[in-house]
């Protein structure tokens, strides 16, 4: 295989020297690598008709599909930035990333055309917007694509260039540009055949929204090895289990919750698994009710991955020998599993000095603290937090309370932030409670997370209604949910007369989360 060093080799590499293997499949298309190859040259050379240069960002607004390869190879050719948006964005949301990325170019796919429309007046430095699929209100993808020459633009990129942005809820409240360069893939790449038994043979499934790590950073690991990429528009759990069978899926990368999908689509048990090799799961722990029939079903090697984007995915990986439901060790099930090769972890106690941090012992709980070649370069135009969250010498704060064994397996307990992860998207309580207190009815508000059956957490709204105001708990989730994505708001509002806070006046939100957690070896799900 050539030397594939940055996210633009991948795709000059594979499409000469693996021209005529199957790159991408989306239902009934197919693209070999040849045919990814000069699509994402005509997509390049379209990117620069337009302005876009090195370092430039381009938006791209769709659920998975082909186009978004085409966007992002087209975009690392130019050695510019693609930056996937979260589709279950409300516009509001949506038109900010935008803003905020500088994007020259921005694609969007046919379903989100009202978002468009409800937000085109507003993009202030975009120059062009192409529609996959339009009706005509706007470019057409496929007409603008298929002008432009399909030569190769030529530019290099380094590994410290920037390759990919994706965009996480901000703690304040403003969403965080997180900047991936080639150096952070390549942390994690070469070693994906070595930690998943990816190669070039395997067929991977990308089944995870491409906005996340989880599934844009998996779909690259698998590439990068040359692999067949087989592309989920949206879950389906019955069509995943055809297509495991029909496309002799090797590889795929999925959340617990989509494990206990499949496995209750009737005649699931019965069904042909047998390419099946490894399946890796993240973003929650997975309960041994799950595991134990997921094991028996699908019959192949299970790893659990933990990172989070500002890592470029998995920098913890709990290995297949620890999942066996028989061992001694099947404690390590509540675990994460060890670092990496070339990770350290590192457990801070919380109440150190930022100028002094104590490491804490075994065994004792503190911020996980992280080191790797695979931490980001920074958040987009956020110096600040930037400092906060990567100390001089190196180290990711996290944001995550957990603690090493005596054998270095990581266990996570509870948040430093006050985070909450529900269905693998992180939610921030500080961005929602700044939209409820706009309700004309909510004096105070408080929004913490607590545990939900099918999404691991949700986010619950604790209000002080003004005095006599008179507002019901579904006109507040209504009011969140003409703001924000679905996904943040609040599924359930309890009333307060008052919030506790302390002596500073910060809200006691552990005290608030402590009647629905308690019970629970863990804080978080």
């Amino acid at each position: 295989m050539g030397n594939i060093n940055t996210v633009s080799d991948i795709i000059r590499v594979h499409g000469v020297e693996r021209a005529d293997r199957t790159a991408l499949v989306q239902g009934e298309r197919r693209l070999t690598w040849a045919e990814l190859y000069a699509r994402a040259r005509q997509m390049a050379n379209l990117l620069a008709a337009n302005g876009v240069g090195p370092q430039d960002r381009v938006a791209f607004l769709d659920k998975n599909g082909i186009e978004h390869f085409e966007v992002f190879y087209g975009a690392a050719l130019l050695n510019a930035v693609c930056v996937d948006v979260n589709w279950r964005l409300a516009a509001p949301e949506v038109e900010y990333i935008v803003n905020d990325a500088q994007s020259k170019v921005f694609v969007v796919g046919r379903e989100f055309v009202p978002i468009l429309d409800a937000i085109a007046a507003n993009l202030t430095t975009v120059t062009k917007i192409l529609v996959i699929d339009g009706d005509g209100s706007y470019a057409d993808y496929e007409t603008e694509l298929a002008a432009q020459p399909d030569t190769d633009p030529g530019i290099a990129s380094t590994s410290a260039d920037v390759a990919f942005q994706l965009y996480s809820s901000g703690t304040t409240g403003r969403p965080k540009g997180v900047m991936l360069a080639n150096a952070n893939f390549f942390g994690l790449l070469p070693l994906a055949k070595e930690i998943w038994e990816l190669s070039p043979e395997s067929v991977n499934l990308v089944a995870m929204p491409l906005f996340h790590i989880g599934g844009g950073g998996w779909a690259v690991a698998g590439q990068y090895e040359g692999a067949t990429s087989i592309i989920l528009r949206e879950l389906d759990p019955a069509g995943l289990i055809r297509l495991i069978g029909e496309e002799r899926i090797t590889h795929g990368f999925v959340v617990p919750a989509v494990l206990q999908f499949v496995l209750m689509v009737p005649g699931a048990a019965e069904a042909d698994y047998s390419s099946l090799q490894v399946l890796v799961y993240g973003a929650s722990p997975i309960s041994e009710d799950v595991l134990a029939n997921s094991v028996k079903v699908f019959k192949c090697k299970f790893w659990q991955a933990y990172g989070l984007t500002e890592t470029t995915g998995a920098v913890v990986n709990l290995p297949p020998a620890d999942h066996a439901l028989d061992s001694p060790n099947r404690h390590r099930l509540r675990s994460c599993g060890v670092p990496g090769p070339g990770v350290e972890v590192r457990i801070v106690d919380i109440d150190s000095a930022d100028d002094d941090p104590r490491t804490c012992e075994t065994g004792e709980v503190g911020e996980i603290w992280i080191q790797s070649p695979q931490v980001m370069i920074g958040y987009w135009n956020m110096p600040e937090e930037t400092e906060k969250a990567i100390t001089a010498d190196g180290w990711f704060k996290s944001g995550d309370v957990g603690y090493l064994d005596a054998d270095g397996y990581l266990y996570i307990h509870d948040r430093v932030k006050d985070m909450i992860v529900s269905g693998g998207e992180n939610v921030y309580p500080a961005e929602v409670e700044n939209v409820l207190m706009g309700h004309p009815a909510i004096a105070d508000v408080a929004v913490i997370g607590v545990p939900h059956e099918k999404w691991g957490e949700t986010a619950k709204a604790v209000v002080v209604k003004k005095p006599g105001a008179e507002v019901t708990e579904q006109e507040i989730i209504d009011y969140a949910r003409e703001r924000l994505a679905r996904f943040k708001c609040p599924t359930t509002v309890d009333w307060a007369d008052v919030l506790p806070r302390n002596p500073s006046g910060k809200i006691l939100k552990k005290d608030l989360r402590a009647p629905y957690w308690e019970g629970r070896s863990r804080n978080v799900n």
